[in-house]
């Protein structure tokens, strides 16, 4: 197994994400292969396990807390996460904490993540009203948290100023990292940002939810080019081997057979070759269906609605290439005014465009899309009620 220097730690740099764990066909959780799984990684150097309030409909946390039982609680570092992105009426950090120390079945985290900063949550962060940030400042201090961070769906601009106001405070970041997102929603910036400031990485979604792991057949023969027998998940996990400031990778490995699988991969650091690194990386322009802008904002100028253009066709290409949730996020933030649908289709921006963008067009389709998803909002109320409900079986 890879490890990664954290401070006095060694950290596997592979880590158990419960996100995504596997289902009987009941759709229950199959809590004992969960538990071969936890099994097997910690018997096989994994020492980092992952969870957070909402996964596994807020059963997760519940559950890795009785399948970790059985383990000395110094053989593995336990991260959890504090669920400020998620929409509510009011916000407890004191009662959410305490429940999941219970739920865990600990008496300290070793790692702890303000959940999802972003362009909406870093108003409940920062709110006073709420005293998040400062009550788990406090618990770190207390010892009932060893190491405060967080994780980040936000652009650049946001990941920028939460890091001026609160990164003395902040010890790691979690971000969406791999080699299609790394251009495509701007993790070399965001990776750039964060060494920059001496903040170790901490990656999620390093195989892109699976898109990255079940590749077409034109992009797997240029893959076994290089390795025959290699599967395209290694490929996407060997990328970020090369990455000196990545302390974490997360794989929310949902059988037992991916679990194996990944921890050979990170048996030991094998790098990406220059030409495999060409290659991934032409596979990830492949996989793009992005309109061409340079973001030179000629098209700002003249619009008279004040869009900022050259973001909203940035995340119109994202959404095209699968990010729609973090999208639809991301616009709760943007006053009507300023949203894709406020385009009136005068075409000013398409005439003085470089690239000849028909720019009314896609932000007429960026509005249709986004018209498909469901809202952050309806997200938010429905795993409000999942957590009602898991509430109940607690206290049942």
């Amino acid at each position: 197994m890879i490890y990664r220097d954290f401070k006095d730690l060694k950290l596997s740099m592979l880590g158990f994400g419960t996100m995504r764990l596997p289902l009987k066909e009941d759709q229950s959780i199959d809590e004992d292969l969960v538990a071969e799984m936890t099994d097997y990684a910690l018997s096989h150097g994994v020492n980092y396990i992952d969870t957070a309030w909402p996964y596994m409909n807020n059963r997760s946390e519940a559950l890795m807390g009785r399948v970790l039982q059985k383990y000395p609680r110094d053989s593995y570092y336990l991260a959890t996460k504090y669920p400020g992105h998620m929409i509510a009426d009011t916000y407890n950090p004191a009662d959410i904490f305490e429940r999941q120390l219970k739920k865990l079945q600990t008496d300290y985290f070793d790692f702890y993540l303000l959940h999802n900063v972003y362009e909406n949550s870093i108003q409940v962060y920062k709110d006073p009203r709420w005293g998040i940030i400062d009550y788990f400042i406090e618990q770190k201090k207390q010892g009932q948290i060893r190491h405060l961070g967080f994780s980040c769906h936000g652009d650049i601009p946001l990941l920028k100023q939460f890091l001026d106001e609160y990164g003395d405070e902040m010890e790691f970041c979690q971000i969406q990292m791999n080699y299609l997102d790394w251009t495509l929603q701007k993790a070399d910036e965001k990776y750039a940002i964060l060494k920059e400031r001496g903040i170790p990485v901490w990656v999620m979604e390093p195989l892109r939810g699976g898109k990255l792991a079940t590749l077409d057949d034109a992009s797997m023969d240029i893959l076994h080019g290089f390795r025959p027998e290699a599967d395209a998940a290694s490929f996407g996990f060997r990328w970020l081997h090369q990455f000196d400031n990545v302390t974490m990778v997360l794989s929310g490995m949902s059988d037992m057979t991916q679990m194996q699988a990944n921890i050979a991969t990170f048996d030991h650091l094998d790098p990406l070759s220059a030409e495999e690194d060409a290659a991934v990386m032409a596979i990830a322009e492949g996989m793009k269906d992005s309109v061409p802008c340079t973001a030179c904002r000629y098209c700002c100028d003249g619009c008279p609605m004040g869009l900022d253009i050259p973001d909203l066709l940035h995340k119109y290409n994202q959404l095209k290439g699968g990010s729609g949730s973090t999208i639809a996020m991301q616009l709760d933030a943007f006053p009507e005014d300023k949203l894709p649908s406020a385009c009136i289709g005068c075409g000013a921006c398409a005439a003085v465009c470089p690239q000849r963008i028909d720019i009314p067009g896609a932000l007429a389709d960026f509005t249709e899309q986004l018209n498909k998803l469901p809202r952050w909002a309806d997200i938010c109320k429905a795993r409000a009620e999942a957590e009602k409900k898991a509430r109940a079986e607690e206290n049942a």
